[in-house]
């Protein structure tokens, strides 16, 4: 990753619905480099989709994204993140139940993690009015998901959506 690109690693119920939606807003040169789907801060090397998928390794369902901040912020990123699913349910995303479905913002660095709490806060007040379920946290070891998961909705325009998984009408957050 050269300097004019930066990570951002999130995680927010089904990863691909997830990737589908950042893919579709951030694509096509407004931001968005690459994204690969995959799992993040879990306690297992290598973990499967099965094991990931049992709850057994501790790993969230996760989109590791590259992106040009130079095009779009990490703050409208995770403004974006907060519109696409339900940041007030814990450890679950419409019908999807465990760990693994989690809400997370793995951030990289402590610039991410400070921009990441003020986003949670005003995110908390001013859209849900309620705390969110959403952690904070330092990123840990990514591993990609197997590769029949990467742009899955792309490959099975009729594949499994999340039905939390939609962009909600909030107002501006303020500065």
């Amino acid at each position: 990753m050269s300097d004019a690109t930066q990570r951002a690693t999130l995680a927010a119920g089904c990863f691909w619905g997830v990737e589908h939606l950042f893919r579709k807003n951030f694509g096509n040169g407004k931001g968005l480099l690459d994204a690969k789907v995959g799992y993040c801060g879990g306690n297992t090397a290598s973990p499967s989709y099965r094991a990931v998928c049992n709850g057994d390794t501790g790993h969230a369902e996760a989109l590791d994204i590259t992106f040009d901040p130079s095009i779009v912020t990490y703050r409208s990123l995770l403004e974006f993140f907060y519109r696409m699913h339900d940041a007030t349910t814990m450890n679950r995303q419409g019908p999807d139940v465990g760990t693994q479905y989690r809400s997370v913002i793995f951030t990289h660095g402590d610039e991410q993690e400070k921009i990441a709490n003020d986003v949670t806060e005003k995110v908390s007040q001013e859209w849900y009015k309620q705390p969110v379920s959403t952690q904070v946290v330092p990123a840990a070891q990514w591993w990609d998901a197997e590769e029949y998961h990467q742009l899955y909705l792309n490959k099975n325009p009729a594949g499994y959506e999340c039905p939390a998984h939609f962009v909600r009408n909030f107002p501006p957050l303020s500065a």
